[in-house]
């Protein structure tokens, strides 16, 4: 059985969530009982304030319309907690990401996701790329951290490198920003995925602290009732290596 390295849990690290809506949100209060309030950063990525259409599924009331998503939950979080809790209020391509460890990426358009990317090839490693993405009832989690085809060989039968989530799946980054109403977001998306989305990834994130992650990918189904992983070996990374359409650099403008 191939596993995914958990070197950044040796020493001290950062846990980074970009995106604190409708699954980041949920993610952010189970970490805060998951994981350490020593030895561990917990910091919150979202330059967007909370908007009435927000309310029905996302973790925010009434008394946060205006603020911002990432400050709202830190403070409240922290006090319910007794833990640290960072934010920033800054777009992800304006944040420097320096600590090893974790970046969790609960963004719906490729724009941000291409940021994303762009800030786990900067941060020092040992290092992971969780991105989670869903639609009405279904959605995928994918796994990596690296552009450099040598680091994606495994050691012992432990993966340092696996490619990065938009290497793996190029459509991530065609997906558009979300500009639509209240009323057609909610017709797209089910009043429970997000749930469970946020208990997908932070099993993610256990696995990953614990050396017993095997998945590059996960998939869920609400409709036929399936969680499908996608195990790490060697023959399912073989295709994924060889895609094109990945590329992280500047649009031609």
């Amino acid at each position: 059985m191939y596993r995914l390295s958990n070197d950044f849990a040796r020493y001290r690290y950062a846990v980074t969530i970009v995106g604190c809506g409708g699954t980041g949100g949920f993610v952010a209060e189970s970490l805060c009982r998951l994981l350490p309030s020593k030895g561990v950063d917990l910091i919150l990525v979202d330059h967007d304030r909370v908007e009435e259409r927000n309310l029905t599924r996302q973790s925010f009331y009434r008394e946060d319309l205006g603020k911002f998503k990432s400050e709202t939950l830190a403070r409240r979080l922290s006090t319910r907690f007794g833990r640290p809790v960072c934010y920033s209020t800054l777009p992800v391509a304006m944040e420097r990401i320096a600590s090893p460890g974790l970046v969790i990426g609960c963004v719906d358009n490729g724009l941000a996701r291409r940021d994303i990317a762009s800030a786990v090839l900067r941060i020092p490693s040992p290092k992971w790329w969780v991105d989670a993405g869903n639609g009405e009832n279904f959605g995928q989690i994918v796994i990596g951290n690296t552009d450099i085809l040598a680091e994606m060989t495994p050691d012992e039968n432990i993966y340092r490198g696996l490619p990065l989530p938009t290497l793996q799946k190029p459509e991530l980054l065609q997906q558009t920003p979300n500009t639509r109403s209240c009323a057609e977001v909610a017709e797209e998306q089910g009043p429970t995925i997000n749930l469970m989305m946020a208990a997908a990834v932070v099993e993610v994130v256990r696995r990953l602290i614990d050396g017993t992650c095997s998945w590059v990918q996960l998939y869920i189904d609400m409709e036929a009732g399936a969680l499908v992983p996608v195990l790490a070996t060697p023959e399912t990374l073989k295709p994924l290596m060889k895609r094109k359409g990945g590329s992280h650099e500047e649009p031609k403008r």
